[in-house]
């Protein structure tokens, strides 16, 4: 072409739009192609640090992976009682459930034993009656003025739930078979451990001041005795 010589065909406007408009979408493109890269660097960067910064596993996830799932609750040496037996499944015995809030008993009363009266400060606990039957009293608290006082019996299949901190026993209502309760608790501790009974709760206290709560002579109290120890299970003499 010449130097005097014209295009052809000059471009129109729509076409410089239609141009800039690719110059501009590909620059956004490229743009947001670089801003998402910088972002998935800096969350994996976070990921990252916050991996390397990770505390260790506790014990209780440890033993979740390398402690065994199974325990063999009734085939376990039990504690021997006169009138019972009980077998239990905590961190002492099951280290599993080590951190894991959780435990359970096997309880066997003979005919005319009773679980001692007593109550957990830090547990609630839901009793399963696997065979024979029981005589239940559960003493709740009293926010109108009244004691909830519940006096029931309960038989094979039944289940019972104590809320934590409340009084309560369970004897063997039965004159002819044995009482089997299974027993499970929102803590990990030894159950034993977690129980304050009536027999060392009344030696814990001076005669007097049981004579003045009860509103008898202290000389009512002279054949109670004064040892501090847990009965668990106990027969009705």
């Amino acid at each position: 072409m010449s130097e005097n010589s014209v295009p052809d065909e000059l471009p129109s406007e729509d076409d410089e739009r239609l141009s800039r408009r690719r110059i501009i979408g590909t620059g956004a493109a490229l743009g947001g192609a670089a801003l998402g890269g910088a972002l998935a660097a800096t969350v994996g960067g976070s990921a990252r640090a916050e991996q390397g910064n990770a505390m260790p596993a506790s014990a209780a996830d440890t033993k979740l992976d390398t402690d065994s799932h199974l325990y063999h609750l009734t085939a376990a040496e039990p504690d021997r009682y006169d009138g019972g037996t009980l077998r239990g499944a905590h961190e002492g015995t099951f280290p599993v459930l080590t951190g894991q809030q959780a435990s359970v008993y096997f309880v066997e009363l003979e005919v005319g034993a009773i679980r001692e009266p007593h109550w957990h400060p830090t547990a609630w606990e839901l009793n399963y009656i696997i065979s024979g039957k029981a005589d239940w009293t559960i003493l709740g608290t009293h926010p109108d003025g009244t004691y909830r006082n519940d006096v029931f019996e309960a038989k094979q299949g039944d289940l019972v739930f104590v809320p934590q901190g409340f009084f309560h026993y369970f004897g063997n209502s039965s004159t002819e078979q044995s009482l089997q309760v299974l027993v499970v608790f929102n803590t990990s501790a030894q159950e034993p451990n977690d129980d304050i009974g009536i027999v060392a709760t009344v030696n814990s206290l001076p005669r007097e001041i049981l004579a003045a709560a009860f509103g008898v002579p202290v000389a009512a109290f002279g054949g109670i005795p004064t040892e501090v120890k847990p009965v668990v299970i106990t027969r009705c003499k």
